[in-house]
């Protein structure tokens, strides 16, 4: 019975996203979605953005283990990324009408800096989608009681959520965003309430975490304690801001009100929602202990589906898998689309300047399907952890795309020579100190990055100029120039 639903769901989700696809006319439309959606459609999508498999299975599995502390980069740090994201840049980057966040570093310094963003950009979604497409592996294997391996469950999910994504885009994701986010919510909490009831009530449970030091959140009064803890917090909360999928599902908005709203709402849902999936895995330890010890130390990430298999009724069990593959094909199919849709906007389009409309929808579609591929081979290949792999996705935007797309917005002395600086140095840095790394360092590489990265922004820009600064020259269509920092 378990295994029907679960085809029937999936059947219902390719119908939808197919529908929705019936509204894509050009690349704007499959983009982002012709810029129309409302807010209570922005908060979804702007909910789902993180809303996946690191959320029900990563960082429930992380906190069972280690603790609250454990956990900061998501969902403390990934939280106030979209916050921050609607508080500080949803505005000025929807006032610009960009297709992506690609466009934004072309018109604000030159070509040169839009392609190398732009490909650090597309290169931090490789861990990131290969975590969902591997949580769907997982998903399959255990809703198969074991007749599907992981494996043969991968090739399938990214079938699967390929097959929507490419007819529908955006427009696909946002609509499934809000179809999906009533079933993650409603079953999140049903399963919760049923879980409970199986520990011994809320209390008990968040009572034995809080005696097992789980609940305790900033570390000792340390510097190598209070240094790994902020750098693993920044990666996310700063690192994920200069993201294509962010990007998208804030300008998807049909005005920037709802960007804002939509942005700062679905952050705030998120934050609360994550810590869902951490009291249902840990009253694991109170309903089978035994168990839970055994998974520790094989495979954390199977402790909820197997305390939800094993312990609860089929209608339950119909309800949890629902919700997560919810959250698993929400939080794919949009981060499948949106290194896409940049690297056919911000890389293609720049070596083919007068492909028409179609022909880019035609590449973004081509690109989704080679992108997905090759995610699928890295996720066949790769033994990570989902939360690990999630982490560390966006140490490469942190320490090369942040900062040239906070001081464009907000520095008016920023200039192309900055950006090409605090891209270079930053890398390098980063690069440098991971190659470097040893047990005893206290220093995350990625944090190191960034303040190379802040350091070469200011001296590239405040000394004299060997690269042109053509901020503007580069503005085409109805899209505008920016010839100056935005107000």
């Amino acid at each position: 019975m378990l295994l029907s639903f679960v085809i029937l769901y999936l059947a219902c989700s390719v119908g939808i996203g197919l529908y929705a696809a019936t509204r894509v006319h050009n690349a704007k439309d499959f983009a982002v979605a012709g810029r129309c959606l409302p807010l209570p459609v922005v908060t979804a999508t702007v909910f789902a953005t993180w809303f996946g498999a690191e959320t029900v299975l990563g960082i429930s599995a992380t906190f069972v283990k280690d603790g609250l502390r454990a956990v900061v980069a998501d969902p403390f740090g990934s939280s106030l990324c979209l916050i921050l994201a609607g508080l500080l840049f949803a505005r000025r980057l929807y006032r610009l009408n960009l297709l992506t966040i690609g466009d934004f570093y072309r018109l604000r310094y030159n070509r040169a800096v839009e392609v190398l963003c732009t490909l650090c950009i597309v290169a931090s979604y490789l861990g990131w989608v290969s975590a969902q497409i591997k949580a769907l592996g997982l998903v399959f294997n255990v809703v198969t009681d074991g007749a599907m391996s992981q494996s043969v469950g991968m090739v399938l999910g990214a079938v699967i959520v390929l097959t929507y994504t490419t007819f529908g885009g955006m427009f696909s994701v946002a609509i499934l965003d809000f179809v999906q986010i009533t079933i993650i919510m409603g079953g999140m909490l049903y399963i919760g309430s049923v879980i409970s009831g199986l520990a011994g009530g809320v209390e008990r449970v968040v009572t034995h975490a809080a005696m097992a030091g789980k609940l305790d959140f900033f570390p000792p009064a340390r510097m190598e304690a209070w240094i790994p803890f902020l750098g693993a917090w920044v990666t996310m909360m700063f690192g994920s801001i200069p993201q294509q999928d962010v990007f998208q599902r804030i300008t998807s908005a049909r005005d920037e009100r709802t960007a804002v709203r939509g942005s700062v709402l679905g952050g705030t849902l998120y934050f609360f929602f994550a810590f869902v999936p951490m009291f249902l895995a840990y009253s694991a330890t109170l309903v089978d202990p035994a168990q839970v010890a055994q998974l520790l130390e094989r495979d954390s990430q199977l402790i909820l589906p197997n305390l939800i298999v094993q312990h609860t009724p089929i209608a339950a069990q119909i309800i949890f898998f629902g919700a997560l593959l919810s959250a698993i094909m929400s939080c794919s199919s949009a981060t499948l689309l949106a290194p896409s849709v940049a690297f056919s906007e911000n890389i293609v389009k720049g070596w083919v300047p007068t492909i028409s409309d179609q022909g880019l929808l035609r590449v973004m579609r081509i690109v989704l399907v080679g992108f997905a591929a090759t995610v699928l081979l890295f996720a066949l290949n790769s033994e990570a952890s989902i939360f690990k792999m999630v982490e560390s996705a966006y140490k490469i935007t942190l320490v090369a795309a942040f900062v040239p797309l906070l001081a464009g917005l907000y520095w008016p002395s920023a200039t192309t020579q900055g950006a090409v600086l605090a891209i270079t140095v930053g890398l390098g840095t980063w690069c440098g100190s991971e190659l470097t790394l040893t047990p005893d360092q206290i220093w995350p590489p990625q944090l190191v990055g960034l303040l190379a990265a802040v350091a070469g922004m200011v001296a590239g820009s405040l000394l004299p100029q060997w690269i042109e600064h053509p901020a503007g020259s580069s503005a085409s269509g109805n899209r505008p120039s920016l010839s100056s920092p935005v107000e």
